[in-house]
């Protein structure tokens, strides 16, 4: 990823974290799922109901990548953020839209419903989210700490 494109990236993913935020989700940011893909922001809301957003922070960014299907079988809904200055029209109609910048973000198209998550995969998805955001705590509390390793969090 270009240097602009990865400041780009991370100013809609504090945008959008607060939106989410606003909308009764908490969100982890670069979050390892089972089937090896990592979400850019994996949210849960207080209902236990999980969305992903995939951030694109340039039309070329979201034309060389086409893996962003293999994620609605993770979650209940998705939704792609963008920077204001995205093409909008390359964002397919079904996707959820949300325009974010470093400040805030907003919900531009509501978000893509997906089919419910069978209660095994949200239980083993909720742990993970559970152990990945107290592992990322627990570093920022103290530094020293030997990492918690967990190889989805390197997944890609």
């Amino acid at each position: 990823m270009k240097p602009r494109d990865d400041l780009v990236a991370r100013q809609v993913r504090r945008g959008t974290l607060r939106l989410l935020r606003n909308l009764g989700y908490v969100g982890i940011a670069e979050a390892g799922l089972a089937s090896g893909r990592r979400a850019d922001i994996l949210a849960l809301a207080d209902d236990g109901r999980f969305a992903i957003v995939e951030i694109k922070s340039s039309a070329a960014d979201f034309q060389s990548d086409a893996k962003w299907p293999e994620y609605l079988e993770w979650c209940d809904a998705f939704a792609f953020a963008v920077p204001a200055d995205f093409p909008d029209r390359l964002i397919p109609e079904t996707a959820g839209l949300i325009v974010a910048d470093a400040f805030d973000g907003a919900l531009r198209r509501p978000f893509q419903i997906c089919a419910p998550l069978a209660a095994p995969r949200r239980r083993a998805l909720t742990l993970r989210f559970a152990r990945l955001a107290a592992a990322r705590l627990q570093r920022f509390e103290d530094p020293s700490e030997t990492p918690f390793e967990d190889p989805l969090e390197r997944a890609v």
